[in-house]
């Protein structure tokens, strides 16, 4: 069955003198509704010092959570591994959190993409892959056994470690990794997590890196993978107009925030290690410009009537088969009565009819 979750990411971007406790109040009422009306997970990112996410710890938030909620998953969407000292305190973070949700923790990880966050947590951007990929079978090999084995390596090193208290039950079927370029694509497959993709390549790119990810994973495994997670940015509404007028205005404005964010058309992706291909997508993105960026990021995303993102669900799952569905309706000014009656619209109208869907929870090799 399709799981449905709830994005956060604490953004204040577009949001005219709203306090950085007035965004947690609006978040942390949006996750209580996303639970009371049927939603299977709520995610928040982990950003640092901007408007746009500033969630520094989504552990701390997410545990904030688990007191307030009962059935709801709880998913880092993701920790940002390289940017944490030690794999052994995100597996301590992870294993805690699960004890205190009742083994609800989704872990969610990532390897980051700004150069400001990386500069201000003083570890070198170019070497977030060779972190990320000697961090992570740490992280997952503890959180399994209970116990960080005795590490010496590049970027680590770490003596044997028991992680208390142990976590609630086994990760596998709970994890999962940002993969957005195609060298993360095929780490997510060779270390046998779900691949998380935010919605806004070509659906034949998207296609391409599904294919490649599953071929990866079968060949590592030898088991078909986990349907991936998108990410989307939505607006849903019952009227067609109010909903196309929203989307037009915020989902434009979140893409603002994202390219200055990430600065997506400098070079600086080019001569940064690891990063080669955002480098290629910079060039793209200049020569095709701030318009047509902005209006094919619109058409990316999941947004309308209930039956219009119904549609649009299926037309994608038509492309590139199954997938776990990961919604923003908290973004770049949106109003928090629009996010209300979204998030509301969509538990109502839209959830019944996706859990009668019939939804595999592996890829069809």
């Amino acid at each position: 069955m399709i799981q449905i979750g709830l994005c956060q990411i604490a953004q204040s971007f577009g949001y005219d003198g709203i306090t950085d406790e007035q965004v947690y109040e609006e978040e942390i009422a949006a996750a209580l509704i996303a639970e009371e009306v049927g939603f299977d997970i709520v995610s928040m990112v982990e950003h640092h010092f901007e408007d746009y996410a500033a969630c520094p710890d989504n552990f701390v938030y997410l545990a904030h959570l688990a007191a307030k909620t009962t059935r709801i998953k709880l998913m880092t969407g993701a920790v940002i591994v390289p940017w944490n000292s030690q794999p052994l305190r995100v597996a301590e973070k992870a294993a805690l959190l699960d004890n205190l949700s009742g083994g609800r923790l989704v872990l969610g990880l990532g390897r980051g993409l700004s150069r400001l966050e990386y500069a201000q947590t003083g570890v070198a951007m170019d070497e977030s892959r060779e972190r990320f990929d000697e961090a992570t079978p740490m992280i997952l090999a503890a959180l399994e056994t209970g116990v960080m084995e005795a590490h010496s390596g590049k970027h680590y090193t770490q003596p044997r470690a028991k992680i208390r208290p142990r976590p609630k039950t086994s990760f596998k079927g709970r994890t999962a990794q940002v993969a957005m370029s195609l060298d993360s694509v095929i780490e997510a497959a060779n270390l046998g997590l779900k691949m998380m993709q935010f919605a806004y390549k070509p659906l034949e790119v998207h296609k391409h890196e599904v294919d490649t990810y599953t071929a990866q994973f079968l060949k590592m495994h030898n088991a078909a993978p986990p349907i991936p997670f998108f990410v989307d940015f939505c607006v849903c509404d019952t009227n067609s107009d109010r909903a196309a007028e929203t989307a037009d205005r915020h989902v434009r404005g979140y893409l603002v925030s994202l390219m200055q964010h990430y600065e997506m058309m400098s070079d600086h992706f080019s001569k940064m290690e690891g990063y080669a291909e955002y480098g290629e997508a910079a060039k793209l993105l200049a020569a095709a410009g701030q318009e047509a960026i902005a209006n094919d990021y619109l058409a990316a995303q999941t947004w309308g009537t209930p039956e219009q993102i119904l549609e649009k669900i299926q037309t994608r799952r038509d492309a590139l088969g199954d997938y776990d569905l990961l919604l923003c309706m908290r973004f770049a000014g949106t109003p928090w009565e629009v996010t209300e009656h979204s998030i509301r619209t969509f538990g109502e109208q839209v959830i019944p009819e996706l859990k009668r869907w019939k939804t595999s929870e592996t890829i069809a090799a």
